[in-house]
């Protein structure tokens, strides 16, 4: 194949063009707030976790006060019968029944008062690490906003470079004739690379090297000849130093 050096040169142009949307692309699978949010994710597990435990204590810990304080209800109503039994007993037998009575309620009412007291304090200790597990998943969660935010922006951002990458390809992709740049396209979809400069005898797409029969097809060639590195695929742009 023929095409100029001004025509070859273009590939190069066209090459930029081409990483530039490689790189675009590279950065769009590979968000670093997507590596940031895949971090984040067991601390997300590990919290939900904690909070059902959390939860739970303190559930279980209501639960048991609820019945102390039936339990003392209970207490309390025996203890306020009984005490206008007595007052409005006579009967020494009966008297001394009701007072030994009321004496192993208030027992009953202390052991209770005590107990209560117990889960009051277990209560206090699952509420505030119920409510420290609730302040890391806000932070957890402000975090999570914040990179997914900026993810949203970076993609954006990204999306309007590969825009304008397209639309400056496309320019300089109409300036190159039509067969040289379908062999140019079929070249880079083979290979990964359409074209790259010689200098001094290396490849500078594949910074290698040329192999002993490229670099003589380079040195002997035309200015217009297209020659097509035999390693790694691409158009051979040439100049005054390669």
């Amino acid at each position: 194949m023929k095409a100029t050096p001004a025509q070859q040169k273009e590939l190069l142009r066209l090459q930029e063009k081409d990483n530039r949307l490689t790189q675009i692309a590279h950065s769009l699978k590979n968000l670093p707030q997507d590596k940031q949010l895949a971090e984040l994710t067991p601390q997300g597990d590990q919290l939900r976790a904690r909070l059902v435990e959390a939860t739970g204590r303190v559930e279980d810990a209501k639960a048991e006060q609820a019945r102390f304080e039936s339990d003392l209800a209970v207490v309390a109503q025996r203890l306020q019968r009984d005490a206008e039994r007595l007052q409005a007993s006579s009967s020494p037998k009966d008297i001394e029944a009701l007072e030994a009575e009321i004496a192993s309620l208030q027992r009953r009412r202390g052991t209770l008062e005590d107990a209560e007291l117990e889960v009051m304090e277990r209560l206090e200790e699952a509420e505030g690490e119920l409510g420290a597990v609730r302040a890391e998943q806000e932070q957890l969660q402000a975090s999570v906003d914040s990179l997914a935010t900026a993810r949203t922006s970076g993609i954006a951002y990204l999306e309007r470079e590969r825009e304008d990458a397209v639309a400056d390809r496309m320019v300089v992709a109409q300036g190159i004739e039509p067969e040289l740049l379908a062999l140019y396209d079929r070249q880079r979809s083979r290979y990964g690379i359409g074209a790259a400069a010689v200098r001094a005898g290396v490849n500078l797409g594949s910074n290698l090297t040329l192999a002993p029969n490229d670099r003589e097809a380079v040195r002997s060639a035309l200015p217009d000849d297209v020659i097509v590195d035999g390693e790694s695929g691409a158009i051979l742009v040439r100049d005054e130093n390669s």
